[in-house]
């Protein structure tokens, strides 16, 4: 009896150890599921110009400074001002409002602000995982809502939204 729960234990002991050769061995892992080659020790952000028809003024200093603050935070690589071993750079393409819902009367309910930005990615450690991909995100406002008061809290909400999916396509491949 003794020896089938050590067996059983050891059992375990191996799958689990096994589990985490297995995991270690493709590359550094972050708490958030971040997988980068250990090789990658840089990154950079370029600029993030506004070629959108509406300019938001401070929109293209606001989704930089994000994305350099994701990548800081929750990722091992060092920012540079070089062209890092993932260098980030893009423009953003559009912003537009337009309705999102009507009321019975047929005026207008709801309003969304959508956002669209283009992406590159140059990974210089490991070429085949670079990428230049368009990333949108919204905000739906009332209406009836003073859209240039509100106007700075939805540019946040929609770079966070932004920052994530970048950070999701770069660093853990959704």
């Amino acid at each position: 009896m003794h020896k089938i729960i050590v067996v059983q234990k050891l059992q375990g002991f191996l799958f689990f150890l096994g589990s985490i050769l297995l995991i270690s061995g493709c590359g550094v892992y972050t708490q958030n599921g971040a997988s980068i080659h250990p090789d990658a020790k840089t990154f950079s952000v370029g600029y993030i110009a506004n070629n959108a028809t509406i300019v938001a003024p401070t929109l293209s200093q606001v989704l930089t400074e994000r994305i350099k603050t994701k990548f800081i935070n929750e990722t091992p690589l060092k920012l540079t001002t070089a062209i890092g071993d993932l260098h980030f750079s893009g423009k953003i393409t559009s912003y537009t409002t337009a309705p999102a819902a009507i009321t019975g009367s047929q005026t207008n309910a709801i309003n969304r602000l959508t956002v669209v930005v283009e992406i590159t990615c140059e990974n210089l450690i490991e070429p085949d995982k670079s990428f230049t991909q368009s990333f949108s995100n919204f905000v739906d406002f009332d209406a009836q809502q003073d859209f240039a008061s509100a106007e700075s809290g939805f540019i946040t909400r929609i770079s966070e939204g932004l920052v994530q999916d970048i950070f999701n396509k770069a660093f853990i491949n959704w």
